[in-house]
């Protein structure tokens, strides 16, 4: 046992227990806004487009099914630590259907949220001192995650000239005999950039090459202007392939405040995922999994709904900013809900969202959030009423011209 030093509340106070935590936890943080944000209640009437959600409230069906399952009694335990029967049996017809190809029951475990699926994905693969490659920019949960379970997260940043690509050379480099998983984000959170399917196959290659696993955040699968889905690596990959895809009812669904998502993952991993469900978070609300059940089988109209609603937002968006002088505006993305742009001169856009929210009282999110390779951008959420989005618009040309 180590020596420990006489403790004092009166000279030590909380550093004695800050020292005692991991050491994963001592430097973690959480990235926000909190600045901007406060700022913004100072300065009033401000439009908040920094947040990577809708301002669709959950339509009536699905709120409706959830407060049927309460009054049906739906308050126990769910006894299958991978999900409630009928929404797992719903998304394997769902996906099967949606990816054309077989995709049974087995494969799906549902989580309470997005991110406790990817975090369950993450734990399930990564060992203290490996490491995980991933493409940025990247939404900050994911680096901060693979560093909370004790990995290496080790980004690969997108290259840039008028559009966002990937150098699949440069990332297989990255790789290395500590590797555990490549992650990606497709569409992506922020820039919208959306793998292809030749991209897929070569990631689902060099996967069956050197054993390493593929992670793919779908969560903006269906948010995706070219077809009625992004291309996915679940449409290529077989039971056996070391792959595992994530999703949400987040954001296609307006879903946000539900915390409901989902992992699509080998058969052979079901066991552990179910065991690993158990002691990380029991399963998920039985009445919120009936709200989703009834999104999986009634949505399909609310999700064209939404998506024609995020890229009405985006090509009005597309058609104010270049009014802005210095504007860099990347091609228009393939999917997603963001604009993700920046500004001639600017190496951190935090001092441009500081001006843009004093002086047309629109609040971005800076692109540092989502690493050193976006660090000059600003991100612009569009799944917002159209009106609204004009009005933010219409309020940056006049402040910026």
């Amino acid at each position: 046992m180590s020596f420990q030093p006489p403790y004092s509340a009166e000279t030590d106070g909380a550093r004695h227990a800050f020292e005692g935590i991991r050491a994963q936890i001592r430097d973690l943080h959480t990235e926000n806004i909190a600045e901007l944000a406060m700022r913004a209640r100072e300065l009033g009437g401000v439009i908040p487009l920094w947040y990577g959600e809708g301002d669709m409230v959950t339509p009536a069906f699905i709120r409706e099914a959830a407060k049927q399952a309460l009054d049906d009694g739906a308050t126990f335990y769910i006894p299958n630590m991978r999900g409630y029967g009928p929404l797992n049996e719903a998304l394997s017809e769902y996906q099967s259907r949606l990816h054309d190809c077989s995709i049974p029951i087995e494969r799906t475990t549902i989580a309470p949220g997005g991110m406790q699926a990817l975090y369950i994905a993450l734990e399930l693969l990564v060992d203290v001192g490996s490491n995980v490659v991933y493409v940025a920019p990247q939404w900050p949960n994911i680096h901060n995650a693979i560093h909370l379970i004790g990995g290496e997260p080790r980004p690969v940043a997108l290259d840039f000239d008028t559009d966002w690509r990937l150098d699949l050379d440069k990332l297989f480099a990255r790789c290395d005999a500590r590797t555990r998983a490549i992650f990606l984000s497709t569409p992506s959170n922020p820039t919208g950039w959306t793998a292809s399917l030749e991209e897929m196959k070569a990631l689902l290659d060099f996967s069956r090459r050197t054993g390493i696993w593929i992670i793919s955040d779908e969560v903006y699968g269906r948010l995706y202007f070219d077809g009625l889905v992004a291309p996915s690596i679940l449409q290529i990959a077989e039971d056996g392939d070391r792959v595992i895809s994530i999703n949400s009812f987040s954001k296609a669904w307006a879903m946000t405040g539900w915390r409901i998502g989902w992992l699509t993952h080998p058969s052979g991993v079901a066991d552990q995922l179910a065991a690993m469900t158990q002691y990380i978070n029991s399963g998920t609300a039985g009445m919120v999994q009936a709200g989703a059940l009834a999104a999986i089988r009634d949505g399909e109209p609310l999700v064209e709904e939404i998506r024609t609603k995020i890229k009405a937002g985006l090509d009005l968006a597309y058609e104010k900013l270049p009014q802005i002088p210095g504007m860099i505006l990347p091609d228009k993305p393939r999917g997603g809900m963001y604009a993700f742009f920046a500004l001639e001169g600017e190496t951190d856009a935090r001092a441009a969202c500081a001006r843009i929210l004093d002086s047309a009282r629109v609040g971005l999110a800076p692109g540092y959030l989502f690493g050193d390779s976006s660090r000059a951008f600003l991100r612009m959420c569009i799944f917002r009423d159209i009106g609204q989005i004009r009005t933010a618009l219409d309020r940056m040309v006049d402040a910026m011209k």
